[in-house]
């Protein structure tokens, strides 16, 4: 029968694809197929890092690349000391494709381009003999004694191993859960700030470092990020605000993305030590007009707007500027307090917290503990990472790490 494997793959993609190659690799004679639901495969591959791949993150500490999952951060330490950055780039390099490190950490291929590693994947599953079968959407998974039935749309298909690498998708999680597996609700992660705001009204395309908080209704800070802030048409973006809607993901969800935020433009000068400061430049430059010279190291722009919030206008100068004006404008220096009105999905990046409840899953084979053959690798577990090439490097990790386990017949 035609439709029998050994190791069946569901979902073409960065996951898909590496656990496919890595286990034809370490099991020749075996009959491996991925069963994509579309009319493409690696179609995030494509589009990932503005059409670049953003393939992994140059980080070779294991405990330090853990600190970029907000959920799988502890799960995936063990893995991380099987496989993790320099492995990812020795597999690459070995197969043609140099990776190259941007000034942020970021990895790319040295071509630029994604097509690079697309195709990368796709000679490799066809040199070892790879069956990719495309348009098959799975509707059900079936455990008969020591095998698997995969129904889909148009076929049946039979296997011994079943691995599930099909990302944030809601219908495979509908399957799985009819297994017994528990999935944890999806809620987005990495996503930009709407705020419609005067102070940055005119700032589009300003980024500059900062301090935020998120505060409760009560006025407690519930989160924290700092780094690079970008100021967009439609709000706040960059680093600094992606880190939090990642950790805040679970957090941010019950208000329905209206919050408040607190931006800290001198990171970690605090309010007293702006104001004394302002002091200072008062007394030492009495005759000059505020709006000229900048201060701080701020942007210009960003510098002009926080005195106009703090009722300073155009032409005073530092001795004409009261105690009152210099104490909102620490304020505004350091405690600008800004209201967020929804969420905008981050470029391409889209990523989901949510997925395959991890204490289902031991995490030295990303097997299920309550189904024998089945494995996870990739998204579909609830594991997410912030921007940066983390989410294809646990991909690439649970992928090799799943074909390893695939090697031991059973």
């Amino acid at each position: 029968m035609k439709n029998i494997y050994d190791i069946i793959i569901i979902g073409g993609g960065a996951a898909g694809f590496f656990t496919a190659i890595n286990a034809a690799e370490f099991r020749p004679n075996a009959k491996i197929a991925i069963l994509e639901r579309g009319k493409e495969v690696l179609t995030k591959v494509k589009i990932s890092g503005g059409g670049r791949c953003n393939v992994t993150h140059a980080e070779f500490n294991p405990q330090d690349l853990t600190q970029n999952y907000p959920r799988g951060e502890k799960e995936l330490l063990g893995p991380f000391h099987s496989f993790m950055t320099g492995d990812t780039i020795a597999w690459f390099e070995k197969r043609g494709v140099p990776l190259k490190i941007e000034e942020d950490g970021r990895m790319f291929p040295t071509s630029n381009s994604s097509e690079t590693i697309i195709n990368c994947f796709t000679s490799e599953t066809e040199r070892l003999g790879i069956g990719v079968l495309k348009g098959q959407s799975v509707k059900q998974i079936l455990k008969e004694e020591e095998r698997f039935q995969i129904i889909t749309a148009s076929e049946t298909f039979s296997s011994k191993k079943v691995v599930v690498a099909t990302g944030s998708n809601p219908k495979i999680w509908k399957v799985l859960s009819a297994l017994g597996h528990s999935i944890v609700p999806p809620v987005p992660s990495l996503f930009t700030f709407n705020i419609n705001d005067n102070r940055i009204a005119n700032l589009q395309g300003l980024a500059t470092d900062v301090c935020i908080e998120v505060l409760s209704e009560e006025n407690k800070t519930v989160l924290e990020s700092e780094g690079p802030l970008l100021i967009t048409h439609w709000g706040m973006s960059g680093p600094a605000i992606l880190k939090l809607s990642a950790w805040g993901a679970r957090v941010l969800e019950p208000t329905k993305y209206h919050f408040t935020i607190r931006v800290n433009w001198l990171q970690y000068l605090s309010a007293e030590d702006a104001l004394e400061r302002l002091i200072e430049l008062k007394l030492e430059n009495p005759k000059q007009t505020l709006q000229k010279y900048t201060q701080f190291d701020l942007p210009k722009r960003l510098w002009q707007s926080l005195l106009k919030a703090a009722d300073i206008i155009e032409t005073q100068i530092w001795a004409d500027v009261t105690k009152k004006q210099l104490t909102n404008l620490a304020s505004q220096l350091t405690r600008s307090e800004f209201k967020v009105e929804g969420k905008s999905t981050f470029k391409e990046e889209f990523v989901t917290a949510g997925g395959v409840q991890l204490k289902e899953v031991n995490f030295k084979t990303f097997e299920s503990k309550l189904l024998p053959n089945l494995y996870f690798a990739g998204e579909v577990l609830n594991i997410d990472a912030i921007t940066g090439g983390f989410n294809f490097q646990n991909a690439w990790t649970g992928g090799y790490m799943v074909a390893q386990a695939l090697t031991k017949e059973s």
